[in-house]
């Protein structure tokens, strides 16, 4: 019996129609274990960005099939995509994509209430306290680094105790040392919840890291 989480069978994704059709990713097969790590690694323009966001259900595929823990997304409405998204997936921008209204721990506490989950805010708190941020709670994005937005990003992520966490270039806007310290969170807040991690960067040194580099280029597996 497979444990894989994300199975990809033949994806394309292409943009436009006809002559003027521009494909990004072409006949892609990847299979991801539970409770395994891996890196998406090329150049820009390869494809990685979008590939992140079929298998996180941000988007449909051209052709090919993408099963999500079992759940199979092609052809899912809005709705439905974000059903899947809430009860299975933690995505991290490399923007942070948090809400300027709100303050941190609103921030956090935005997918445990789209849940229904309980004591939520008790919940948002502890996890804002894990990535060192509960003294921040009341702060809004404006208020905060670059490196202390991504934290709360991360603890946002992790907020409906997801099965597999996506992040599209986590370090890509920060510092050397903010950024050592965002992978450790990625690594260790993985481990301690048996998520899968699916991880896009273009640094290296992070993606050996990861159980397992896959690498592209014009939009195929090299």
């Amino acid at each position: 019996m497979s444990t894989a989480i994300l199975h990809i069978n033949k994806v394309s994704k292409s943009y436009g129609k006809g002559e003027s059709a521009v494909t990004v990713l072409k006949d892609i097969d990847l299979s991801v274990e539970k409770g395994t790590s891996l890196s998406i690694v090329g150049p820009s323009g390869s494809g990685k960005t979008t590939l992140l966001g079929l298998c996180a259900g941000l988007d449909q595929s051209t052709t090919g099939e993408i099963m999500l823990n079992g759940i199979r997304l092609n052809g899912l409405s809005e709705d439905k995509l974000a059903a899947v998204r809430n009860a299975h997936v933690g995505f991290v921008f490399q923007n942070f994509q948090l809400l300027p209204t709100l303050t941190a721990l609103e921030n956090v506490m935005v997918p445990l209430e789209l849940k229904g989950m309980r004591n939520h805010r008790k919940t948002a708190i502890d996890l804002l306290e894990k990535v060192g941020l509960a003294h921040r709670a009341a702060h809004y994005p404006s208020q905060l680094s670059g490196g202390e937005q991504q934290r709360v990003s991360l603890a946002r992520a992790f907020a409906n105790q997801p099965q597999i966490l996506f992040a599209d270039e986590p370090t890509g806007n920060l510092d050397a040392e903010t950024g050592a310290l965002v992978e450790q969170l990625l690594f260790d807040l993985n481990k301690s919840a048996g998520t899968t991690l699916i991880l896009v960067t273009h640094d290296l040194q992070l993606a050996a890291k990861t159980d397992h580099i896959l690498s592209l280029k014009g939009g195929r597996i090299v």
